[in-house]
Parts: structure tokens; sequence; C-alpha cells
């Protein structure tokens, strides 16, 4: 699948998604309209038996009143004055509810600037195994980029951003959550229960430290990806918690994404001015790289594959002309750029 077929793809998908949040939002006015129409046909129903003006069935009489509430009545005007009110009845309700809910529905649709809060946190609770991240700062940022690049769902907590930030990431179709991240609510709102991945990148160590424990306690599954600028914490962090925990370098954006996206990543060092991972991931059944050859991805990827395994049997340095298959393992040196982009082909 080309890049431009994906991305044609995620944006119905994401104008799908927008759209079920306003059709469940507006559900209240469509039921209660919905309930107006069949109780006023049913009771239309029994006063025009007793009238001497019979219609031929119930749902006949459910139609004549859905009609009438759009000014086109599809039968002919009655003599009985209870009946003769439906017909100015009808089309009062149909303006007031119908059509005011599809105004509003309308204006919801495109202007997406008008949102609130609470717009957000209804897209967020449509996502299932998404990334959260916290923290929308320089690398926060970068990290969203690098996840909309790899097609990844995101949902961002941020207190105290930048309009001119907040604004760049919903135009992504990312939602924000404008609200503190150390409240278990916030967290919820963000679909916490679901996330498969956290992602703390604020400037403050024992702040994202708080809130990855909180993440934790709320759901214990989920993978905890962490900013620290203390190296000597960062280790004892993934000893004691098992948290990844990454440097926050200018680099690392990349390698903060590639770990969100399924990879073990190391974090970068510097050889000759280049930032080189290594990074572990495992060949999903959808991948573009199953059927490829270890040659193939290497010059294609601009990286180095260290290791290849493949049914329980490691080999280290494969040879180039090594089939790569669903679900084999893969050991990979590269850039960070180099991984992610072998990582959004993999997923």
């Amino acid at each position: 699948m080309s890049k431009r077929t994906s991305r044609k793809s995620l944006n119905w998908k994401i104008a799908w998604r927008e759209t079920l949040i306003l059709l469940r939002e507006f559900r209240f006015p469509v039921l209660t309209f919905a309930i107006a129409i069949i109780g006023l046909g049913i009771i239309y129903h029994a006063i025009a038996q007793q009238a001497g003006e019979p219609l031929g069935s119930l749902p006949e009489a459910v139609y004549l009143m859905l009609t009438l509430a759009f000014l086109q009545p599809s039968g002919g005007f009655p003599h009985n004055t209870i009946l003769q009110i439906f017909f100015f009845l009808l089309p009062v309700i149909g303006v007031f509810t119908l059509a005011q809910g599809l105004a509003e529905f309308g204006v919801m649709l495109f202007n997406r600037r008008a949102r609130s809060k609470e717009w957000e946190m209804a897209v967020a609770s449509t996502y299932n195994k998404h990334t959260i991240l916290v923290g929308l700062g320089h690398l926060g940022y970068r990290v969203v980029e690098e996840l909309h690049h790899l097609q990844e769902n995101v949902v961002v907590i941020e207190l105290k951003a930048t309009a001119e930030m907040i604004s760049s990431v919903r135009d992504m179709h990312i939602p924000v959550i404008e609200d503190d991240a150390t409240r278990s609510t916030t967290l919820e709102a963000a679909g916490v229960l679901r996330a498969r991945t956290i992602i703390l990148a604020t400037q403050n160590d024992s702040l994202n430290l708080q809130i990855a424990l909180k993440a934790c306690s709320l759901n214990p599954k989920i993978k905890v990806i962490i900013r620290i600028f203390d190296a000597d914490f960062a280790l004892a962090l993934q000893d004691q918690f098992g948290f990844t925990a990454l440097s926050a370098t200018g680099m690392a954006a990349p390698v903060f994404a590639a770990a969100a996206a399924g990879a073990d990543v190391t974090n970068p060092i510097s050889v000759e001015g280049q930032q080189l991972s290594l990074a572990r991931l495992a060949i999903s059944p959808a991948s573009l790289l199953a059927g490829k050859t270890i040659g193939f991805v290497e010059d294609n990827y601009h990286l180095n594959i260290i290791l290849l395994r493949h049914d329980h049997k490691s080999e280290m340095h494969p040879t180039d002309l090594a089939l790569l298959n669903a679900g084999d393992t893969l050991a990979v040196l590269g850039g960070p750029e180099s991984l992610n982009h072998l990582l959004h082909d993999n997923n």
C-alpha cells in the first residue's frame, strides 16, 4: 500500500470516527424526535378511527406524521378539528427539533475549531490500543509528529500548551485534552484503561514518574515510556519498574515514537556525528517486509540487521539472501528516521 493510499484510508477512518461521535452527541434529539413521531402517529390513528376518517394502517399514520414534520403531507386534509391540529402541530415540531438539531450538527461537523474539551474527550473515547502522550513541549510535539507519520492513534494531555501548538496538533486530527495529567479522571478521559502505551515527556522527572505510576495503577498492562534527564535514575526505573526510560536529547523524538509503535529501542549514541539506536521488532502478519530479503531491507532502509530469529533459531549477521517471514524477530541498528521508516512499513 502506497503512502498516498494509506493516508487517504486514514483520513476516511478519521472522518467516519468523527461522524459517529457527532451522531452519538445528537442521539437524544434524534431519539426524542422519533418517539414524538411514533407517539403522535399512534394517537392520530386512534382519533381518526373514532372520527370516521380511518387510515389504512398504523404505519401509514406514523408515515403521515413524518411527512407533516417536513411540510410534505401524504394525505388529504381531514375534516375533524382535532386531526386538523396535527397538520399545524407537526411542522412546528419538525422545525424546532429536527431542523435545529441538523443545523447544530452541521456547525459542529464543519467548525472543528469551536469544539470544546468535551469533544476532545469524546474523540479519545473511541480509541483503543492507542498511545497517550503527556507533555506537549518541544520534544512532545516532535514525538506526536513521528507517531502521526507512523499512523498511530494518539491522545495528548497538556495543561499549559500554547494555542499555536494545540492548533497544530489538532490539525493532525489528534485530540488534545487540556487538563492536569496527575488526576485519574484526566487519564481515564484519555482512555488509559484501553491504551497500549503512555509517553511521559514533560520536563519534570518527578512529575513524569508520578503520572507513570498513576497510569500503571489504573492499567497495569500499559507500556510506560518515560523521559528522564538523570541517566542513573533512568536505569533505576528500568530495573525496578520495567519502564522504558529514554533521554531527552534533540534526536530522541523518533526513538520515543519507535518505542511507542512497538519496538524495543535503545537510547541513541553518537558515532562520528551520526545518531544510532539498536531496535528489536517482530515482523507483523500484514508487514510490507514479509517476503523481502535481508539485503533488500538493509539497502532500502539504510540500516543494518544484526540478528534474525526464525523458527526459534537465531542467526547473527544473516546473509543478504535470507527471507523475512511474519513472526520473525529482528535486531536492527540504524538512525532514528530509518528505524521509523522500517516500523511504518512493518505496521
